[in-house]
């Protein structure tokens, strides 16, 4: 039992870190977001929520800058103000943006925020545990290397949990009538507001490349019979 304690430990420490990072998200939301009713949306989130046999998806604005989409562990889904002024701006369509929302909703159908709980307590066991060991051949650095393998592994894992939630999202927007190349089409669009990133290894990302994503939908549409 002694010997099990310090991992004992270490994962009291993660749930611990977990959830207070839930609440300062939770509060940060509540704080900076308020119900999406953009006119042009709200025809979608219905298409969204027809195609599941609900009522319109509901839907939250975050009003931050950047581009981006979110599934809070609650299971609320938020698009940024970026992603809106987008929209405004005429950058992208209606149609791209409930691909977003349909890819939020498959984080939140898969489970992946409570997943991810389950994966950060395993991350922080293995960081400890690997910096202790390689720490006794390797003073210095060993804890380096046992944070870059943890970083791999979550990594890893995000990116899985992107595929899943990408294949949810053509289900659903073929569902809708909608089809897959608001999908792929928005993935184009995103690499070009982002700029080409040279510097991260594609094995460290926590997102898949835009290339592999595509790839992994028009798989979809070959075994559906779309292609």
């Amino acid at each position: 039992m002694l010997k099990l304690t310090p991992i004992i430990l270490i994962l009291l420490y993660a749930a611990a870190m977990w959830y207070f990072s839930l609440w300062r998200l939770k509060a940060e939301l509540n704080a900076k977001s308020s119900p999406l009713d953009h006119p042009r949306l709200l025809p979608m989130l219905e298409r969204l929520g027809k195609a599941m046999d609900l009522p319109p998806v509901r839907a939250h604005v975050y009003e931050i800058a950047p581009i981006n989409g979110l599934a809070a562990p609650d299971g609320r889904i938020f698009l940024t103000r970026g992603f809106l002024d987008k929209l405004d701006q005429g950058q992208v369509t209606e149609a791209e943006l409930a691909s977003v929302v349909a890819h939020e909703l498959g984080h939140v159908a898969h489970g992946h925020a409570r997943r991810r709980m389950v994966d950060f307590a395993g991350q922080n066991v293995i960081r400890m545990v690997l910096a202790g060991v390689l720490g006794r051949f390797l003073p210095g650095i060993g804890a380096w290397i046992a944070g870059i393998v943890a970083t791999a592994v979550a990594a890893r894992l995000s990116r899985g949990d992107e595929f899943e939630a990408d294949a949810f999202a053509t289900a659903l927007m073929v569902k809708a009538g909608l089809g897959t190349e608001p999908q792929k089409s928005l993935f184009r669009k995103l690499e070009k507001f982002a700029g080409a990133s040279t510097t991260t290894p594609a094995w460290l990302m926590s997102h898949p490349k835009i290339d592999a994503r595509i790839a992994a939908i028009e798989k979809l549409e070959t075994r559906w019979g779309m292609a």
